[in-house]
């Protein structure tokens, strides 16, 4: 079964599978009070004059700085410094301290190179904000604003915009022709059933579905837990602007329902304490103790919308760069039929423009008015 049109919808800060969860980073970017902790070097540095009575202060204080973003939020900000710099190494320029002309030349480099060292605006315009943060925290900031840079910026965003890339939503029909390429006769099968219908019915970003642990504060990389009732299951996530909690309620058949679906894998993996999600090893015959990462997510999708010819319309590569985890949290939203302000707080929204945008989607062509005026 294919989706009804060409329903796509917008990456709301949630999902690519180029790098871990970097359109999450990339909405935060450019906001350096909440960015993540400062580079270990930095850290090391302030610690090392600190009396010996402090330390263990300061390691704990480490601890929290470290806590206030996730590791993709930090290893994208170290991966685009550590570009910047080699560069700068290529170019024979210092990166410190900040150069607005060396900057200016470096997004210059970044959006006229060739084939696949020329740079999308959307990455150019990351590592614009990598390259202020970081600069911020090695107490040497660096001016956006500079004519360098702005009007270099200005000139790259006129000439390369393009409109944003747009992730393939699941649909309900699409969903479970996904469900029937999966052997339900083997623990993997059962595993990536749980997750395809957690992450459909939820609303869940690929991160937040493998973050779930079985109870709360049962590991330390946990982003949430679940709570099993009579009428469905209570997850309470941990995300960028704190706590909140979705509710999944039971479905219309047991082939369907992602209460029954998570309950059976969990009885057959044996999984009593700690993470939901877990690889599956030998020869599919048991399961490991460690997380599931989440590009597993992103990999289940796509492989499950081609097994099932999802938009079989598209040819195989096509259909390959349209899916994502994202997709299964765009299918949420494009197909429920509710008022959008309950889909808004399952989604976590902060404001209900996003929401629109997916019930835009969603609704487009369903008032004519072409015909409405007579013609």
């Amino acid at each position: 079964m294919g989706s009804t049109g060409n329903l796509m919808t917008p990456v709301d800060a949630t999902d690519t599978d180029d790098l871990p969860d970097i359109v999450d980073v990339v909405m935060e970017m450019g906001r350096p009070d909440e960015a993540p902790s400062p580079p270990p070097q930095v850290l090391d540095s302030r610690q090392a004059s600190l009396p010996a009575h402090l330390e263990k202060l300061a390691d704990r204080a480490r601890d929290y700085v470290e806590a206030a973003s996730s590791a993709n939020t930090r290893r994208a900000y170290a991966a685009d410094w550590k570009h910047f710099c080699a560069w700068c190494r290529r170019q024979s320029f210092d990166p410190l301290p900040p150069d607005p002309q060396v900057v200016g030349l470096y997004i210059t480099a970044q959006a006229s190179g060739s084939g696949r060292d020329k740079k999308s605006v959307a990455t150019i315009e990351r590592r614009l904000s990598s390259l202020t943060w970081n600069y911020t925290q090695r107490g040497q900031p660096l001016d956006r604003k500079d004519r360098h840079i702005a009007t270099v910026l200005a000139g790259i965003r006129n000439s390369h915009a393009s409109p944003p890339r747009q992730k393939e939503a699941i649909l309900r029909d699409d969903l479970i022709a996904m469900l029937e390429t999966l052997d339900r006769g083997t623990l993997r099968g059962l595993r990536d059933r749980a997750m395809l219908l957690l992450g459909f019915a939820g609303g869940l970003r690929r991160s937040e579905i493998v973050g779930l642990d079985l109870a709360r504060d049962q590991t330390e990389d946990g982003r949430g837990w679940v709570e099993i009732f009579d009428k469905g299951i209570l997850v309470t996530l941990r995300g960028k602007t704190g706590w909140r909690e979705v509710e999944i309620g039971r479905g219309s058949s047991d082939a369907t329902c992602p209460m029954a679906a998570l309950q059976t894998w969990l009885k057959l993996a044996r999984i009593g304490h700690g993470p939901l999600f877990r690889r599956v090893t030998g020869q599919g015959k048991a399961v490991g103790a460690g997380r599931l990462n989440d590009q597993e997510v992103a990999r289940l999708v796509k492989r499950a919308a081609l097994a099932a010819g999802v938009r079989g319309d598209l040819s195989e590569g096509e259909r390959g760069q349209r899916f994502s985890g994202h997709s299964l949290r765009a299918g949420l939203a494009s197909s429920a039929e509710v008022d959008e302000r309950y889909v808004q707080k399952q989604l976590g929204h902060a404001s209900a423009e996003m929401t629109r945008r997916y019930q835009g989607r969603r609704d487009r062509f369903r008032v004519n008015l072409t015909k409405a005026s007579g013609l």
